[in-house]
């Protein structure tokens, strides 16, 4: 009776397993453009996790349950998957950014490039923490210093309008657009691990420091320290 029962378990143990022919069907092969894809995302994911030096071609193979020749094949290594990550994650922020500044009134605009920015944040954490990582490659949009400095472009042809209206020199725009979108950006870097005061408080307390400093500038800045060069 008890061979009959632990033939019965192992019949139906057997019956249960699924075969190889079986788990052979479930694996549903995937195109180029699929595969690659894939290898993007897990990609993004190690490097945002790891770090560059961190994420091997390996476990990126592993991840994708493929062999490390696939990866070679679709990126020429980890440095090319790299790169592509790099790439799309600093073309959506500059895309997000100059895509809101959409609004006629200057302190609106500032309200929307820091919105911006920390939307890009909260929706894109893993590439936002991938792009202010020093990157190993070189990137055909640059490296996020340099995405800074474009997005401050965007910023200084308005502030150059605003400076010429009030009677402030319209070429010191460039050093203002600088240290605006600048100090957004270092204040997203630490926003990103505290997550605290919520996203619009920390909007508002970036306009409130940014516009009402531009409110009360003075046209020709002094020194009242002891050092004057």
């Amino acid at each position: 009776m008890i061979d009959d029962v632990a033939t019965d378990s192992s019949t139906s143990s057997e019956k249960n397993r699924p075969s190889s022919s079986t788990r052979r069907t479930r694996r549903v092969r995937m195109t180029g453009k699929e595969r690659r894809e894939q290898l993007l995302d897990i990609g993004r994911t190690l490097f945002a996790d790891k770090g560059f030096e961190g994420t091997s071609v390996e476990e990126i193979a592993s991840r994708a349950g493929v062999s490390k020749p696939v990866v070679y094949e679709h990126f020429g290594g980890k440095e090319g998957l790299y790169a592509v990550v790099v790439d799309r994650e600093m073309r959506q922020l500059l895309d997000m950014v100059t895509s809101a500044l959409t609004a006629g009134h200057p302190r609106e605009l500032l309200e929307q490039a820091a919105f911006a920015l920390l939307d890009y944040i909260e929706t894109y954490t893993d590439g936002f923490r991938i792009l202010v990582r020093d990157s190993p490659v070189a990137q055909s949009t640059g490296t996020f210093a340099s995405l800074i400095s474009d997005i401050a472009t965007q910023v200084e042809d308005i502030l150059g309008l605003e400076f010429k209206a009030r009677g402030f020199d319209p070429k010191l725009a460039p050093l203002y657009a600088q240290a605006l979108v600048g100090m957004v950006a270092l204040t997203g870097q630490w926003w990103v691990n505290a997550r605290k005061p919520k996203k619009s408080e920390v909007a508002a307390h970036l306009v409130n420091l940014a516009w009402h400093g531009l409110e009360n500038l003075e046209a020709k800045p002094r020194l009242i320290g002891h050092r004057k060069s």
